[in-house]
């Protein structure tokens, strides 16, 4: 599977594993200017930013790892902007979802909720 096949991959698994969690799942691959959303869902009443990040075992970086102050900094940036789009008064956060595909073709996920260490936005 090329490098974009995967990605797309990981954006479905993605969406059906939040969807499985009872998430609303609102938008996906949402382009702002200086940055993208992959998923946008409803976990509750709090509105989530979710970035998705798919690895193939023995990738140099983990998923986590792969996700560094730029690319937090932009994930804030697009999230105002989506959160200003939409007239969102509530509370958000940005999670993040690291899905490590294994050679003999299963997969895990691990879920990193509100990335940005407690700061919750309004």
């Amino acid at each position: 599977m090329d490098h974009v096949a995967l990605g797309r991959w990981g954006e479905e698994t993605a969406c059906s594993y939040l969807h499985k969690k009872g998430w609303n799942i609102l938008d996906r691959n949402v382009y702002f200017p200086r940055g993208e959303l992959d998923i946008v869902a409803m976990d509750k009443d709090e509105l989530v930013v979710v970035e998705v990040r798919t690895r193939s075992l023995g990738y140099l970086m983990s998923p986590e790892e792969s996700v560094g102050p730029v690319k937090t900094r932009r994930l804030v940036y697009a999230g105002s902007c989506y959160v200003e789009k939409v007239d969102w008064n509530g509370f958000w956060r940005i999670d993040l979802l690291g899905i490590t595909c294994h050679k003999d073709d299963s997969y895990s996920i691990e879920h990193f909720k509100d990335i940005t260490n407690g700061m919750s936005f309004l």
